[in-house]
């Protein structure tokens, strides 16, 4: 009887999950209560792709910059310093998210093919992501105190559980020839389901197991076109693509603005002299020197040493006057 009970009451669970659980206030749930979760899945997902952007620079700004010297050599205004800078450090960033996300499908450009980085690396990404939701976010214990807190499910559930508990506990007391008031009934399934949380943790390992969500949701990442999976990493970046451009542009200005300076005469380096750089290289030694371990307690000992000879020549002297 007890078999049939969790059996039927599992089945009808699996028949009505979609009002008992609400997949995406379980998700943004989590994510409130620890909000590092979603910087951690975005530095584990987007971690080549932040690498790619911050490395590009070095790359996209040597080209540009050639550009740039080639505009300098033939336009003789300081100010082609400042303003080529500013559109280096815009271009850069520009184009490096733009590798990132684009093209979007395979795009064939003579012997290459050409697609966005992340798009390229959908199966690794897909790996990451699973794992991370499944391992963090979407487990049985967070998904079942989903279930039972939610307000939107939480109804439901409780309805659900109570009815065949009810049916239970009505065909448990028609053996015993003994019939409850309904009330009662209601009131020890309402309790039922408010201690429930004390005792479903045995439950968790089994349903993670049994679920194979990783296995799920990377083969279904696996299966998503190009369009769709775009979306998975490309919505963060939106967010503040503009700020990187700009943050680039008001760099390279910057930078820029720092040649023109050197160029014109307006900001002057001076160089330290030889003699200067040996006393300053001088004074660091003696105080690495006068850090060093051993030859402090040496130093300490060879004090200590030179006041007890001191001590020992003054009895020296008093005993040799005494006599």
């Amino acid at each position: 009887m007890n078999h049939n009970f969790l059996k039927d009451f599992v089945v009808d669970m699996q028949n009505n999950i979609g009002s008992l659980l609400n997949v995406k206030n379980c998700v943004v749930n989590q994510m409130l209560v620890d909000r590092t979760m979603l910087g951690e899945l975005f530095r584990k997902c987007g971690e080549k792709e932040l690498e790619f952007l911050t490395n590009s620079g070095l790359w996209f700004g040597f080209m540009l910059g050639l550009i740039q010297m080639a505009v300098a050599l033939l336009w003789e205004n300081p100010w082609s310093l400042s303003i080529g800078g500013g559109i280096v450090g815009l271009a850069t960033n520009w184009l490096a998210l733009k590798w990132i996300f684009e093209p979007v499908n395979p795009t064939k450009v003579g012997p290459f093919i050409l697609q966005g980085q992340f798009l390229r690396r959908q199966k690794e990404v897909a790996k990451e992501f699973s794992a991370f939701f499944a391992n963090n976010i979407l487990t049985s214990e967070n998904m079942f105190h989903s279930i039972l807190t939610d307000p939107t499910t939480a109804p439901a559930f409780q309805e659900l559980f109570s009815k065949h508990l009810i049916k239970f506990g009505t065909a448990v007391s028609a053996g015993l020839s003994v019939m409850p008031e309904p009330e009662v009934m209601k009131m020890a399934a309402a309790r039922a389901v408010e201690k429930l949380p004390n005792h479903i943790g045995v439950l968790h390992s089994y349903v993670d197991d049994k679920l194979r969500l990783q296995e799920t949701l990377r083969i279904s990442m696996e299966k998503m076109s190009s369009v769709q999976f775009e979306r998975v990493l490309h919505p963060i970046f939106e967010e503040d693509e503009l700020t990187l451009i700009l943050a680039g542009a008001v760099l390279g200005f910057a930078a820029g603005l720092v040649q023109q300076g050197l160029e014109t005469g307006t900001i002057k380096l001076q160089a330290p002299r030889p003699k200067q750089i040996w006393s300053h290289a001088v004074k660091t030694r003696k105080r690495i020197q006068a850090l060093c371990p051993t030859k402090t307690i040496c130093g300490s000992v060879s004090r200590v040493c030179s006041k007890l000879r001191n001590l020992r020549q003054r009895k020296s002297d008093n005993d040799t006057g005494d006599g």
